[in-house]
């Protein structure tokens, strides 16, 4: 993340991948998205950042050996102040993992909310070219896969002020099953309920999941399998698009739409 312009209050800001092997899950989303990657902050071990046609769309980070984690997606929201949203995540009875810290020219904190899904919180600036939905082959919008949407809407609402954000410019609404989140006209966030219960994989729980946009979500999903992931749902059309949901060869979940849909 450079510095170099600020991202509205509470908007997705950026996202990375946390990966047991980092060589690995460069080569997948290199292959299947077109990515190429550059050196990223190593403060906290080895961290590359994602470029689609030059510009940043995401990081890629190795986990160390004592964490044994599965892979897994993170977002990240930006915040005037980390410090007062860290706050405002223990008040409501969530947790701050770790951080506030120092990162680069911003600071930073990773937390889980209190169903467990795990996000992250970033104050400083961004590339002025992200922006979920912008571009192919990068994020095009988040969903919060949880038990309860609605609680989750005022847990991240509260802490990011999307509640108490200039009503021009957030937007928060149900439509389709879910409780979508609009920011200056863009959809930038949806939180789902019920889909979590009714997963018969023990290893998916409550999170955040990205959706990257692709041209063909169906030729897509066949070179995600041609490269070892599982198409844990075939491409199929939905109210939000055409959509497949897809775990790569380490285990992180996401969705491939169709650009524009």
């Amino acid at each position: 993340m450079t510095e170099t312009v600020r991202a509205p209050q509470g908007a997705p800001c950026w996202a990375t991948l946390l990966a047991p092997d980092l060589g690995a899950a460069q080569h997948f989303y290199g292959e299947l998205l077109g990515w190429r990657y550059r050196p990223g902050s190593q403060k906290l071990g080895h961290y590359v950042v994602a470029l689609a046609d030059g510009v940043p769309v995401a990081g890629l980070g190795e986990a160390r050996d004592s964490l044994r984690v599965l892979s897994s997606w993170t977002p990240y929201f930006a915040s005037d102040s980390v410090d007062s949203a860290a706050g405002r995540v223990r008040e409501r009875g969530a947790t701050v993992a770790v951080g506030p810290v120092g990162f680069g020219a911003g600071r930073v904190a990773w937390a889980a909310d209190p169903a467990g899904a795990l996000f992250g919180i970033w104050e400083g600036g961004v590339d002025p070219e992200w922006r979920a939905g912008s571009r192919l082959n990068a994020p095009s919008w988040l969903e919060l896969r949880t038990h309860d949407a609605f609680a989750a809407a005022l847990f991240y609402g509260e802490v990011f002020g999307w509640d108490k954000g200039d009503p021009e410019r957030y937007d928060i609404r149900y439509e389709h099953e879910r409780v979508v989140l609009r920011i200056d006209g863009h959809t930038v966030a949806g939180l789902s309920s019920g889909a979590v219960e009714d997963a018969p994989d023990p290893r998916v729980r409550p999170h955040w999941r990205l959706h990257f946009a692709v041209e063909d979500v169906d030729a897509s999903a066949v070179r995600s399998a041609e490269l070892g992931a599982e198409v844990v749902s075939p491409p199929a059309d939905t109210p939000a698009g055409r959509l497949a949901v897809v775990r790569d060869p380490q285990g992180a979940l996401f969705s491939l739409e169709t650009v524009g849909s």
